[in-house]
Formats: C-alpha cells, sequence, structure tokens
C-alpha cells in the first residue's frame, strides 16, 4: 500500500513555490490517492494536470497499481484548512455548529482559535410597528463548528 506521508511529501514540495495549499491527501486501502488543493485565486485545471502528472512520476505503476486524482476544492464543499475560511472572508457562509445550529451570515474575520460572521436579523424594535434589520456579530471557536461552507448567490 502506498504511503499516505510520501504522498504528502511530494507534493509539499512540488507546491512549495506557488500560491497553492494542501486541503486534503488520502489513500484509501485499494490505493486510490486523492488529493485536493486550493489557492487564494482558485486552481485552473492545467495546475491540476501538472500536479497530477508530478505524483505520477513518484510512483512505479508496475510494482504497485494506483488510481490518483488531483482536485480543486469544490464549491459548497466544508472547508477543510484555515486557509479556506481566509479565502473566503468577506462572502457569504453557511456555519452549523456541534449544537446543531446553523448560521448564515458575512464571514469578517479568521484568527487562531476562531471566526467571526456578521448575521443580518429582522428583529422587533421597540416603538416601531415592523421589524427593523439589524447585523450582529457572531463568533465561533473552531471546537464549536461541525462544518462552514461557503454559500453562492446568483
Amino acid at each position: 500500500m502506498i504511503d499516505k506521508k510520501i504522498v504528502l511529501e511530494i507534493v509539499e514540495k512540488e507546491i512549495a513555490d506557488s500560491n497553492l495549499f494542501i486541503v486534503d491527501v488520502s489513500v484509501s486501502a485499494s490505493n486510490a490517492i486523492s488529493v485536493m488543493i486550493d489557492s487564494m485565486e482558485g486552481v485552473p485545471i492545467s495546475t491540476c494536470i501538472e500536479l497530477s502528472r508530478a505524483i505520477e512520476k513518484n510512483f512505479d505503476r508496475d510494482a504497485e497499481d494506483f488510481e490518483l486524482q488531483v482536485a480543486s476544492a469544490g464549491i459548497g464543499q466544508p472547508f477543510q484548512v484555515i486557509q479556506q475560511y481566509q479565502k473566503n472572508i468577506g462572502k457569504d457562509v453557511e456555519v452549523l455548529t456541534t449544537d446543531g445550529m446553523k448560521h448564515k451570515g458575512k464571514l469578517i474575520t479568521v484568527g487562531e482559535n476562531e471566526i467571526e460572521i456578521e448575521v443580518e436579523e429582522k428583529v422587533k424594535v421597540e416603538g416601531k410597528k415592523k421589524k427593523q434589520v439589524v447585523v450582529n456579530a457572531y463568533s465561533f471557536a473552531f471546537d464549536q463548528i461541525k462544518s462552514t461552507k461557503d454559500i453562492i448567490t446568483f
């Protein structure tokens, strides 16, 4: 079986002088290698192809058969690394907390241990007949977050 650490070292070496970062690397028991990368500007397919070829040349298919998939992080997929949070500052996200609550808002800040989002909420204001839109900021520690996804609006 191909060792995940070896794949990770190869990928880190190949992307060292670029703006790419690793989102996930996995190797299944049947040697299905999956590499997910991203960058602050997005990842063109040509970059995935180049990285795939660079990884493949480090392994001998005659010695050990494997399947290789290199992809960029998908839209609407849960964030897996802090760089994905940083990439989405100022954008709308959906945060699912460990207590099962969903919060939709604009990602404002990303710290070492937490994130902050701004949420527009309609609330009853004393002396007014109609509910007013109020912007509230909420902070979530990473250990309170089950998943965070970007929200695509058209």
